[in-house]
């Protein structure tokens, strides 16, 4: 499943999608088990996904639909995520993201009255440097939060991993340049249905073993055994 407007087509609503925006996924599975209903369901969710799929497993522990699900390189807290893209090398991967995020929501001024929305004007997007700001001025108000840091505590999924009853396995890596150790749940935030495979190197949903001349790519290997594993 992709987020709204990720998939190549325009998202025509103001608004646009977010970490933690559980909704069209739970409509989503829904929908396929509806379709398929003596199939089991398996959900994997990578990076900004995979911080939404564990909210939503946390937020509806009784109504999950899924057999399992994997989380791979999940921002459980946002807030600090937002700080640790803001420095060192981790800032050119900010710039490159905001450049498509700020792009996006440039054409949306073509066809809703955004500055009455949001309370931005258009030429002010381009001076918005870093995803605290761009989610101060957009994400949390066009999607219902009071401020970014509101969307960040509603939205991180740290908070929810103790809910989770479903079959789970979160696979992160202490190196992620994207956040900062910080992030890592502590063992008791866990529920019983939680497996954390944390590894000192990874990267972001990278996860290569091996050497340069014959790399060991284990991550989806990891994926299929765990959800084809027998359910104890």
């Amino acid at each position: 499943m992709h987020f709204r407007g990720c998939t190549g087509k325009d998202n025509r609503l103001p608004r646009s999608y977010h970490s933690g925006d559980s909704g069209d996924a739970l409509e989503f599975i829904q929908s396929v088990k509806e379709e398929y209903s003596h199939s089991k369901i398996y959900a994997v969710g990578y990076s900004l996904g995979a911080n939404m799929l564990l909210k939503l497993l946390g937020e509806n522990p009784k109504k999950s639909l899924l057999e399992k699900a994997v989380a791979v390189s999940p921002p459980m807290r946002l807030d600090i995520c937002a700080l640790a893209m803001d420095k060192g090398l981790s800032k050119y991967y900010q710039h490159r993201l905001l450049k498509d995020l700020k792009s996006a929501l440039d054409k949306k001024y073509d066809k809703h009255d955004m500055e009455a929305l949001i309370h931005l004007k258009r030429q002010d997007i381009e001076k918005i440097k870093n995803f605290e700001e761009f989610d101060g001025s957009y994400t949390a108000p066009i999607h219902g939060f009071n401020s970014a840091q509101d969307y960040y505590t509603k939205c991180s999924s740290r908070q929810f991993l103790k809910s989770i009853t479903t079959p789970t396995l979160i696979i992160h890596s202490k190196d992620d340049p994207f956040m900062s150790e910080d992030v890592i749940p502590k063992k008791e935030e866990l529920s019983s249905s939680v497996e954390l495979q944390l590894l000192d190197k990874g990267g972001h949903v990278g996860f290569i073993s091996g050497n340069c001349f014959s790399p060991i790519y284990w991550l989806e290997k990891r994926i299929v055994t765990f959800l084809l594993a027998p359910t104890t």
